[in-house]
């Protein structure tokens, strides 16, 4: 087994910030990679300093777009691959199709098993990734990876304001399990919303709530905020129910299309991502609150390095 080689910190275009920051908690260099995009729509990517025989981090996060930022990690994997690097760990703070996790229509890709495939295919030894859409998503992998959780982070967030009238609210019932884990590292009691989606445009609809939220201030966790229409559905049955504030947590921040409007117009008391998905600063508002990622992820790295073991970050 490899350990304590020498750490190389290489970042992906995808979030820069982020990647700086993880360099900074661990007071070592960053390194980028030189992409070039073609006329023809061709990617090609180069490692600018030696990689012989390092432990190398490629720090890579899934945003738009997409597919490009995908392929330039593949190729990223092969070029280090055959640079002789010592060994290649694929940072994927936001894993690529994470939510194609599953044959739930007939003749689809179970994609993210697709994306596992590729990453070893490329030369990835190892994979490390925070709050994956399901757990088996780590089956779909032959090789180490590491999902770590932004569990302790959370909860020491809202651990600051006042909870003696709290509820965890589960935005689903695939979400109850998670939510339950919540609630009890905030010993809170827990409600459990039916929600149910049609189609794959993202909106659902809320037909009951489990649980007692009148008058409550309710706590809704879940592992990502992508169009908001799930999170607004959930907002309007809360709030007809007579909650008496309501704020919301998503580890990953995603806000793709009307995300941001819908949620600058919600009456949501706070909205609570981390940056494992960068937030241009146009898409900031005043209740919206971003929590660093960063520190988990160099100590997971400087623990992969040592050979150390990464258990304390797999909980809550």
């Amino acid at each position: 087994m490899m350990s304590s080689s020498k750490i190389r910190l290489i970042s992906g275009t995808s979030n820069p910030l982020l990647s700086k920051g993880i360099a900074q908690c661990l007071n070592l260099p960053l390194y980028n990679l030189d992409v070039v995009h073609f006329v023809n729509d061709n990617l090609k990517v180069r490692i600018n300093e030696s990689v012989r025989g390092d432990d190398v981090f490629l720090i890579q996060t899934s945003q738009p777009p997409v597919n490009d930022i995908l392929m330039e990690t593949l190729q990223a994997i092969d070029a280090l691959k055959h640079a002789s690097a010592g060994r290649i760990t694929a940072v994927l703070p936001y894993f690529p199709y994470v939510r194609s996790d599953k044959k739930d229509e007939p003749r689809i890709s179970i994609t993210a098993r697709l994306v596992a495939d590729l990453l070893q295919t490329a030369g990835a030894d190892r994979i490390l990734t925070m709050n994956l859409h399901s757990p088996q998503i780590q089956g779909f992998f032959s090789m180490p990876a590491d999902q770590i959780l932004a569990g302790k982070l959370i909860i020491e967030h809202f651990r600051k304001g006042d909870l003696s009238n709290a509820v965890v609210v589960s935005p689903d019932a695939g979400s109850a399990k998670r939510a339950a884990s919540w609630a009890g590292s905030l010993n809170l009691p827990l409600a459990i919303m039916d929600k149910r989606r049609s189609d794959d445009n993202d909106d659902a609809r809320i037909y009951h709530v489990i649980g007692d939220v009148k008058g409550k201030d309710a706590l809704i966790f879940d592992d990502e905020i992508s169009t908001a229409g799930s999170m607004i559905e959930a907002e309007k049955a809360l709030r007809n129910l007579g909650v008496n504030s309501i704020k919301a947590f998503a580890v990953h921040g995603v806000l793709a299309g009307p995300a941001v409007e819908r949620l600058k117009k919600s009456s949501f008391d706070e909205v609570v991502i981390t940056n494992t998905i960068s937030t241009p600063e146009k898409d900031v508002w005043d209740k919206l609150t971003i929590l660093d990622v960063a520190p988990l992820f160099a100590n997971a790295i400087s623990r992969i390095n040592s050979g150390d073991s990464l258990s304390s970050l797999f909980h809550n």
